[in-house]
């Protein structure tokens, strides 16, 4: 009875910002946490780009670095909770910007998110397929890897997105099923993970946590170019937990199949920060903890924490265990990326914000999910992959530039709450909201600037064209063609009688 109602009351939430209830609102406060939380994933962040915190000051900057990007993405969480809280709307980000900003903010916060969440995906399904081939088919069942190639990786990283879109395309209950399984599984993995880090620790170092060492250049493997600047390279080791603790957008972006969206994708979100940055810190300072020699670690960059777990005085079995529980939480983690990701794409269509929006916003009504958007997504996760030898620099820096799709509408609202009332929701900061707000801002820019440093300066052309291009396309088509949403006061509005008429007709013709 109460899940009814609520539904009732979301769908009525939804008419009132003029859009009818397509997709399946079955998602409950645990789902929709579990898929920010899979896509935070500390067991594919936290030990894939563990180096770029050791790499920059060793220990310190692993574990003063983690707390410092974990209270930063709560503060983010916590100013997106509040608008998410107001309009719970699939595309989240980019409809918050068309109402708060504007439908030109709107349309490019929708681009710079779309490209972030895309080539994050697909970095994690290179990274899923590389760790397969190397801990499961190398290190459990033995077979030579070493002649494999690019045209191997290509064939892997297509089939395992294709089952990633399968799985997305029958429906959101077995999604949801899978990421559920992912929350746990993430959880149990990293206990365990530290449990045996810390037993076979040659001793309980706690000062390797707190003392610097500049491991930049050729002392932490030349993960990062020398500087002598220590306050350099501490901003260094913020992008491990930027890169980590990123994605958790996710659940505003399956706002409309969550039931009591107002209540549940603001808790969502910021339990997702809490929880990953919790255990995600206990376990990355394990893997300090552990180390019989961290000048010696430190100098193996990239390598250092698979060499550090396969040395572990620990029984064959659950190392190979760990090492399928680590490969099958980057495989959820990528999942739940493409269910966020083709959400964006369906939200943005809807609006007709993309080339071919009509085919974009189509929704199944078999399996109430937006089936082209999800086999699009697919494809372009697939096709980004083969595009240049900057692509590791590309994904990387994406991951960041995520902060800056979450600080612009964030951004926007400070000046829009100075100019009118804006609309709030259950989920309210009061006095926080403008201090968070700020911070989020001045973050969000900080960490570009971290995120174009040497070795990933390469990103620097890219940003620049992204943002001709942009300006090119809004001034030169897009202003006079698109829209935006309809809660902008950009797009005619409708009445709820006649919403709820366009929502049963709808839904007769599908059935």
């Amino acid at each position: 009875m109460e899940t009814n109602n609520h539904s009732d009351e979301d769908a009525g939430v939804l008419a009132s910002m003029g859009y009818a209830q397509e997709l399946s609102r079955s998602m409950k406060g645990f789902s929709n946490f579990a898929i920010s939380f899979s896509i935070i994933c500390i067991l594919a962040g936290g030990i894939t780009s563990f180096q770029l915190g050791f790499s920059s000051l060793g220990g310190f900057g692993v574990a003063v670095g983690w707390i410092v990007g974990t209270i930063f993405a709560t503060i983010v969480a916590c100013s997106m909770g509040q608008i998410a809280s107001a309009y719970p709307t699939a595309g989240g980000l980019y409809h918050w910007s068309s109402i708060l900003g504007g439908r030109g903010w709107g349309w490019a916060t929708a681009w710079v998110n779309l490209l972030g969440l895309i080539f994050v995906l697909a970095s994690v399904n290179v990274g899923a397929y590389t760790l397969f081939t190397q801990l499961i088919l190398g290190n459990i069942f033995g077979v030579d890897v070493s002649g494999w190639g690019y045209g191997h990786q290509i064939v892997g990283v297509s089939l395992i997105a294709a089952s990633q879109a399968l799985f997305n395309h029958v429906g959101i209950r077995i999604t949801k099923i899978l990421t559920d399984f992912s929350g746990y599984l993430i959880l149990f993995a990293a206990v365990l993970l530290t449990v045996m880090m810390l037993y076979c620790a040659p001793g309980f170092h706690w000062e390797r946590l707190l003392t610097i060492v500049n491991n930049t250049g050729a002392a932490g493997g030349d993960v990062f170019p020398h500087s002598d600047s220590l306050i350099y390279a501490f901003c260094l080791s913020l992008i491990l937990p930027a890169y980590t603790i990123t994605g958790f957008d996710a659940s505003a972006h399956v706002a409309e199949e969550t039931i009591d969206a107002r209540n549940v994708v603001p808790r969502g979100m910021i339990n997702a920060v809490l929880i990953s940055g919790l255990f995600g810190f206990i376990m990355v300072c394990s893997f300090v903890l552990a180390m019989p020699d961290p000048t010696a670690s430190a100098s193996q960059g990239g390598d250092v924490f698979f060499n550090l777990l396969a040395q572990l005085p620990v029984p064959s079995w659950l190392r190979s265990l760990m090492y399928v529980m680590i490969v099958v939480a980057n495989y959820l983690c990528a999942l739940a990326g493409m269910t966020s990701t083709s959400r964006m794409v369906f939200a943005f269509g809807r609006d007709g914000g993309l080339p071919g929006s009509k085919l974009w916003r189509y929704v199944s009504p078999t399996y109430r999910t937006p089936v082209p958007a999800i086999w699009l997504v697919a494809v372009l996760s697939c096709a980004v992959t083969l595009y240049s030898s900057a692509f590791a620099a590309l994904a990387a820096g994406c991951a960041i530039f995520l902060y800056v799709s979450y600080a612009m509408p964030i951004g926007a609202g400070i000046l829009a709450q100075r100019k009118r009332d804006v609309m709030t929701g259950p989920f309210r900061l009061g006095s926080l909201s403008t201090p968070f707000a700020v911070i989020t801002v001045l973050g969000s820019l900080m960490l570009v600037w971290i995120g174009i440093q040497p070795p990933n300066d390469i990103l620097i052309s890219y940003v620049v064209g992204i943002v001709v291009v942009l300006l090119a396309g809004w001034f030169l088509v897009e202003k006079k063609r698109f829209k935006g949403p309809p809660l902008g006061g950009l797009a005619p509005t409708v009445t709820e009688t006649m919403l709820e008429e366009e929502i049963a007709e709808e839904l007769s013709a599908r059935t």
